[in-house]
């Protein structure tokens, strides 16, 4: 795009800086639709299992509910508590969402059809998510309400601990396709076992991608460890205290963030852009568009679990997180490690 921009006479900074916009735009306006389309389809979702319509009211099928909320929450009055940190308060929500959309610049659309396709994308990933916690903090300390305090202290404990699990998860990725960047990750997974594309298909990283898409549903505190919102112990948690666009955003940075987890499920185990199989005609069909099925189909998985699965206590929260997945991770890594040696992998 740089090359574009240049062709009509622009210098190579000007040119840079507007082909850089303009695939920041590229990505954030569709994402955003997406987080409204997701929203309906979530509903929907929960609907079928519990034998309900769902919307159906607003636009066609009911297409339209998740602008008709939008509309609302933004005509609403934001409402400040009086005993509340008002620039901490307000800024939580932004800390939120800017992070959640932050970390879609490594993800990898088609081959090379990426913002910033960087050596350390998958650390980028990992540290823009841990950043996400400190909206969640800032919002239940800066409330002064007790349940959104309580709800900051659940959420800090349980992301960390479920960040540590999936941080050995990903070394066992980059161990076996040997980089960091998203990419080559991607690449590295085409005819992986046969003629499947991804690292899902191996049996020693099966079981790590299973406990990534359980991990994923714990960082971003869907149920059933959605223990930072417990509706029957925190009220709504450490969103109690917000109303109208505040708490709009992040109910648009949760779904971003869920939307991320279903990119990086993709992404690392399940070839990303690539076909299911390594078949010449398969690849008839644009790299975006075969991401964008895996990421609804993950989705479809994150509502299904949502929907039919009970809320973990949080002592069971956290036996999985540091007596299961983090043991149990470590594990791997030393097994996939010493296998891969073994077989010359790093020679």
């Amino acid at each position: 795009m740089t090359e574009f921009f240049m062709g009509l006479g622009l210098s190579y900074g000007w040119a840079w800086g507007i082909s850089t916009v303009c695939g920041i735009l590229l990505i954030a306006l569709p994402l955003m639709l997406g987080v409204a389309m997701i929203i309906y389809a979530d509903r929907k979702i929960w609907a079928a299992m519990a034998l309900r319509r769902g919307p159906n009211v607003v636009g066609p099928l009911g297409l339209l509910q998740s602008f008709a909320d939008g509309l609302k929450v933004f005509l609403q009055e934001t409402i400040i508590p009086a005993a509340a940190n008002k620039g901490l308060f307000l800024i939580a929500p932004i800390i939120t969402f800017t992070v959640a959309l932050m970390a879609w610049a490594v993800i990898p659309f088609n081959s090379g059809a990426v913002l910033a396709n960087v050596n350390v994308g998958l650390l980028y990933v990992l540290a823009i998510s841990s950043l996400g916690v400190y909206g969640v903090v800032i919002a239940g300390w800066s409330s002064n309400s007790k349940y959104p305090f309580f709800s900051a202290m659940r959420a800090s404990a349980q992301m960390i601990s479920y960040e540590v699990s999936i941080g050995f998860i990903l070394i066992c990725v980059v161990l076996w396709a040997g980089t960091f960047n998203l990419n080559d990750i991607v690449k590295a997974q085409q005819g992986h076992v046969w003629i499947i594309n991804g690292f899902v298909a191996n049996p020693l990283l099966f079981p790590m991608w299973v406990m990534f898409l359980i991990s994923g549903m714990a960082e971003t505190a869907r149920a059933p460890f959605d223990l930072t919102e417990a509706e029957s112990e925190l009220v709504a948690g450490y969103q109690t205290e917000y109303s109208s666009m505040s708490f709009a955003l992040y109910w648009l940075g949760e779904y971003a963030n869920v939307l991320l987890m279903c990119a990086l499920n993709a992404t690392l185990f399940w070839g990303g852009w690539l076909p299911p199989l390594d078949l010449p005609i398969l690849y008839i069909v644009p790299g975006f568009v075969w991401l964008l099925l895996k990421i609804l189909f993950f989705f479809f998985v994150f509502s299904w679990v949502k929907a039919t699965v009970p809320r973990y206590r949080y002592d069971q929260l956290m036996r999985l997180g540091w007596k299961v997945f983090l043991p149990v991770s470590l594990l791997f890594v030393f097994v996939i490690s010493g296998y891969l040696m073994a077989t010359g992998h790093f020679a």
